[in-house]
């Protein structure tokens, strides 16, 4: 069963985690100087925050999270007929977390992840040259909408 993904970019992440852990009446699975982030079954989806160098405040991107190769397979299948560029970046680090990922956005230009993770990482990764599915997305942050489209 796939998981819905949301990464938000916060300026203190410490009042970030600790908004978020008691929305979610949860603590954070994962906890770095710099990201957050939980699994959460109720709802399903996988939350992530991150700040400093990582992020630009607000949304940075939606996604859908496989839990399996095939289950990939089937995301990948989709985002390619929906007509638009897609940035297929294989394996990658990112987040802390080894996975394969593909990047597409909508037609406004809302930049979404499809991503299956198989390892952990001990460096939060690279970042993709996004533009080239939306020019909503930074060149500089992993994921984040550029200052330039915001206003």
């Amino acid at each position: 069963m796939k998981r819905m993904h949301i990464h938000v970019g916060v300026d203190n992440l410490d009042a970030s985690i600790k908004f978020y852990s008691t929305l979610f009446d949860a603590e954070p699975t994962v906890t770095k100087d710099d990201y957050a982030k939980w699994m959460l079954d109720d709802p399903r989806v996988n939350f992530a925050i991150s700040s400093e160098n990582h992020a630009s405040k607000g949304i940075e991107h939606l996604g859908i999270q496989a839990e399996s190769e095939d289950e990939l397979q089937q995301v990948f299948t989709r985002l390619r007929k929906a007509n638009a560029p897609v940035l297929e970046e294989g394996q990658t680090t990112c987040c802390y977390a080894q996975s394969e990922k593909s990047w597409i956005a909508d037609p406004d230009g809302v930049v979404w992840e499809a991503f299956y993770t198989n390892g952990e990482s001990v460096i939060y990764g690279d970042e993709p040259e996004l533009s080239a599915v939306s020019n909503n997305a930074s060149e500089t942050s992993c994921c984040a909408p550029s200052k330039a489209a915001m206003s």
